[in-house]
């Protein structure tokens, strides 16, 4: 069983699904059989029917490969820019003289330019994915690594600068680019997997700032965490360029049998076997005009006031609640290892039931009763407790906003202008977080607990307000397509009455839209 294969889930029952074996045939398929079939259905117009367990075969290898290789670069990416907090008590607050206001904008020019760049996501799609991600990942390796030589404020705004500009141009597309290789019942889950990098690297983060500043270096503590952090970007620089497919049909690692799986995969999502290259003009300003977009858009604003600031700023809260400042970089490994369990569990079970807006309406309550609780409580048990709670909610909501982007979203080009505003709306976010905790609130920072709970608890009420304009929309088209549903259609069909199976996650009579 491959790393996700028994979290494998069937798409609800249509005539667009897998043709089945007969009854009484074993597991165990003829490759050569297998094979024969997928060529003979790839090549006859109208049939995209595969067979289940070579389908399910080339799944298990994607899984093996694509989400295990783009989370450890955004496990990466998500150290290099979140080490700032951890860096800050470990004595660069002192040397680069971080006085008044600095730190602040050492966090804010990160995410101007972050904004700034957000438009490389559709980038995925123009430009072959291994030499984008290649590009990318050696950009940001490099300016991580030159955090460690700098001798003031305005050098590490510089780097701070550039680092946004590289990092805009991977994570925000990489959902996009999950979305060519998985079906659309399948992507939240490899999402979830992509995303829960984020509270690991923290977890991780937090122990590696903790082995390195409880040492006496002849470099500054900062200095050497900064470059022992920044380094492996680099190294992970040509893993990318050569072990990163441009495409499911053009993977190496899958043999010709399964590619023609991969190529049968691909018409039964969109209708056509390459999806790299232009856009469609007229989707782009379909998807601006959509409140959909706008939705999630506001929604991924509300979860990263709270995602940019609880990483930065945890160390310090907790110093602010009566640890030291070595135990205060321990201590923030356990809350981020079980956001990173529920993370993945979340987008698990919202992929499973197919029912996202009540996953993130869940999870903003419990992101918002930790915050809650930061805020008003004082005993040190409550408000750790509250830590907890507050990176198990706001964590997962992030991972299955994303994914609602994608599913919600009826061709490539809109998904790509989905994710595009979702991230320029939602990466404004980072900026009020990361002003939300002066020094002058110390210890409590009661206000800007105040702030995150605020946002967290809207999130969850965005979501319920989207949840109910998808299921009016449903309605519509279930009046509008009922005809035609009821007859089989979905493109064409075949000899036997079923469906063709072509472009089912584009916009048609059998297309749905994900609560």
């Amino acid at each position: 069983m491959g790393l996700l294969g028994k979290f494998e889930r069937r798409a609800p029952a249509t005539t667009t699904d897998p043709i089945e074996e007969p009854d009484g045939i074993t597991s165990m398929v003829d490759t050569e059989k297998v094979a024969a079939a997928i060529q003979e259905d790839v090549n006859t117009p109208g049939h995209h029917h595969v067979h289940p367990d070579a389908e399910r075969a080339v799944v298990r290898k994607l899984d093996w490969r694509i989400p295990p290789l783009v989370g450890a670069l955004y496990l990466l990416a998500f150290l290099d820019r979140s080490n700032i907090g951890n860096a800050r008590i470990a004595g660069m607050s002192e040397d680069l003289h971080l006085v008044g206001n600095r730190y602040q904008w050492l966090l804010n020019v990160f995410y101007i330019s972050y904004i700034l760049f957000e438009f490389q996501a559709i980038m995925w799609k123009v430009v072959p994915p291994h030499i984008w991600a290649t590009f990318t990942v050696l950009g940001w390796g490099l300016v991580a690594t030159l955090q460690s030589t700098t001798q003031s404020w305005a050098g590490e705004m510089a780097c701070r600068f550039f680092l946004g500009i590289f990092e805009a141009g991977f994570g925000p597309g990489i959902p996009y680019l999950l979305s060519f290789f998985y079906l659309r019942h399948e992507v939240g889950l490899r999402i979830g997997i992509f995303l829960s990098a984020a509270p690991l690297a923290t977890c991780f983060a937090g122990a590696l700032a903790y082995g390195i500043t409880s040492g006496h270096s002849h470099l500054a503590n900062w200095r050497l965490l900064f470059l022992v952090e920044g380094l492996p970007t680099i190294l992970m620089a040509p893993v990318a360029f050569f072990f990163l497919p441009d495409s499911p049909d053009e993977a190496r690692f899958l043999n010709a049998e399964e590619r023609l799986v991969a190529r049968a995969r691909g018409v039964r999502q969109v209708g056509s076997e390459k999806r790299l290259g232009g856009v469609v003009w007229k989707d782009i300003g379909a998807a601006l005009l959509d409140p959909k977009c706008w939705f999630t858009a506001f929604m991924y604003f509300s979860c990263n006031v709270s995602f940019s600031s609880l990483p930065v700023f945890l160390p310090t809260i907790l110093r602010a609640i009566g640890f030291t400042a070595i135990n205060a970089q321990g201590l923030t490994a356990p809350p981020y290892f079980i956001a990173f369990l529920v993370t993945i569990l979340s987008t698990y079970v919202a992929d499973r039931i197919q029912q996202r807006g009540y996953m993130i309406m869940f999870l903003s309550c419990v992101g918002g009763i930790g915050y809650v609780l930061l805020a008003t409580c004082k005993s040190v048990g409550a408000r750790y407790f509250g830590v907890f709670l507050a990176a198990s909610g706001v964590f997962p909501c992030i991972a299955n906003i994303l994914p609602w982007v994608l599913n919600n979203q009826g061709s490539d080009t809109r998904r790509g202008v989905g994710i595009a505003l979702l991230n320029m709306i939602g990466q404004c976010g980072p900026l009020l977080g990361t002003n939300i905790f002066p020094e002058d609130d110390a210890p409590r920072y009661i206000k800007g607990q105040s702030i995150c709970a605020a946002f967290i608890f809207f999130n969850g009420l965005l979501a319920f307000g989207l949840r109910r304009l998808l299921v009016w929309e449903n309605k519509k088209l279930d009046k509008k397509y009922a005809s035609q549903v009821s007859q089989g259609a979905n493109g064409t069909a075949d000899s036997e009455g079923k469906g063709s199976a072509v472009a089912e996650e584009n916009y048609g009579p059998r297309y749905r839209y994900i609560l």
